[in-house]
């Protein structure tokens, strides 16, 4: 279980105590380390005892470290540690993967459910492929905040959902995190006549009595792409249904607000844009909790346009017409910040571009296709094409059809501009200031 030393920092703690690239840590406070999660948790103690093999070989060493908690052990460990991200072993009826078309790039395909890039990257876990031993590893090492995928708390129903047996014991587990004092956030990804209603409820009541260590909860409703062939039926929200899932959870918020000091229970932004219905105000989103989660990003993004509007003016820019392509649900907003935003003599079409690839049901920008974008813009006139980043992958190269970037720029009538996304950056574009922005 030996791990190798690849790098020891100069200045460190670690030089000081004459540990050198090629050894090999066996042991720390008395644990072996499995992984990243365990070397952060172990050293972060002011005190505690190393076995080392040196390098030279010879018998194990005993390094005594004393320093300030938290600060850095200044070691480097073989990357051999780091381990493949542990797969889902669900097969939820709402799943986006098993709705991919065949033929896709492999890393398009893959299903991590692995509370370890919960920890360090947010992702959400559903905590069916962890091992009582591994469950027991997590408290001991205070991993929080972790990001849940509930859906639901009914045993019967949650079992239904994610279609695997393990998935009914979730809430004993979610009190044992309470017990052991890690904090949670939890989403459910709403599918009408399955997990919402009296389910919903249930699900909200459960989890507020775990209040504090149950953070928030986001609300999200499901996506359905044109591949669900031999998949369970599962019927899509609309404008009517989201709307009232909108004043539902608006009138929890209210409730909970008084009750827990947060209003906890935070819709994701597609039901507004579905709905119809104005962005909350900023205090809504609190500190923005489920932000990553698409709840919340369009009030911010919103935000940051009207401040860098604010802080980097421009009044008048030479003749300049623009067209910013975008997802179908974003659109009304983005016409309407164009149109209130873009400097006198900037002219911004907004195009909603259907999803062809994936199906008309896809509406948001981040699935668009390369494909799609160049079938959709070929009469496009104007001086420049705006698109949002996250429409490619994050090596800026290809889009999610796999079609490259610079494919599509070839097949445009007007250049393209990728822009970050964020308000600071759109405002850069519109108002034709360079800079990317934050």
């Amino acid at each position: 279980m030996a791990v190798t030393i690849t790098h020891v920092a100069p200045g460190s703690i670690a030089e000081a105590l004459g540990l050198e690239a090629g050894d090999a840590v066996e042991s720390i406070a008395g644990e072996p380390i499995i992984d990243q999660v365990d070397y952060q948790a172990l050293t972060a103690a002011e005190r505690f005892d190393m076995w080392i093999l040196p390098k030279q070989g010879g018998e194990r060493q005993r390094v005594r470290v004393e320093k300030e908690d938290w600060e850095p052990l200044g070691l480097t460990l073989d990357q051999s540690i780091v381990s493949s991200p542990r797969p889902c072993q669900n097969h939820c009826v709402f799943c986006f993967i098993d709705q991919m078309p065949p033929g896709l790039r492999r890393t398009l395909y893959v299903k991590d459910d692995d509370w370890r890039l919960s920890l360090m990257m947010g992702n959400y876990i559903t905590m069916t492929n962890i091992t009582d031993a591994e469950f027991d590893r997590i408290l001991r090492r205070k991993v929080s905040p972790l990001f849940i995928s509930v859906h639901a708390t009914d045993p019967q129903v949650r079992t239904r959902l994610l279609r695997n047996p393990r998935a009914g014991d979730l809430m004993p587990r979610l009190r044992r995190l309470k017990e052991g004092g890690i904090r949670f956030h939890c989403q459910v990804v709403l599918c009408p006549g399955w997990n919402d209603g009296p389910v919903l409820e249930r699900t909200l009541r459960e989890l507020a009595e775990l209040h504090p260590a149950a953070q928030s909860v986001a609300l999200v409703p499901v996506g359905l792409t044109k591949f669900r062939e031999g998949l369970d039926p599962v019927q899509p929200y609309d404008r009517e249904s989201a709307a009232a899932l909108v004043d539902w959870a608006e009138e929890r918020q209210k409730e909970f607000l008084e009750r827990l000091d947060t209003r906890f229970v935070f819709p994701a932004d597609e039901f507004y844009c579905l709905s119809g219905r104005p962005l909350p105000p900023d205090e809504s989103y609190e500190d923005y909790p489920q932000i990553e989660n698409g709840v919340g990003m369009l009030r911010q993004f919103e935000t940051d346009l009207r401040y860098a509007a604010e802080d980097f003016p421009v009044d008048e820019t030479p003749p300049r017409r623009l067209l910013m392509a975008c997802g179908t649900s974003v659109a009304p907003l983005m016409r309407k910040w164009c149109a209130e935003l873009a400097p006198k003599g900037t002219t911004v079409e907004v195009r909603p571009i259907l999803n062809h690839f994936f199906g008309e049901s896809v509406t948001v920008t981040g699935l668009l296709t390369g494909g799609d974008l160049r079938d959709q813009l070929q009469d496009a006139d104007c001086d420049e094409i705006l698109l949002c980043r996250n429409t490619i992958r994050n090596e800026g190269d290809l889009f999610l059809d796999d079609m490259p970037v610079e494919t599509l720029r070839q097949a445009l009538p007007a250049p393209l501009t990728i822009v970050e996304n964020t308000g600071e950056a759109l405002w850069r574009a519109i108002s034709g200031q360079k800079g990317e922005g934050k």
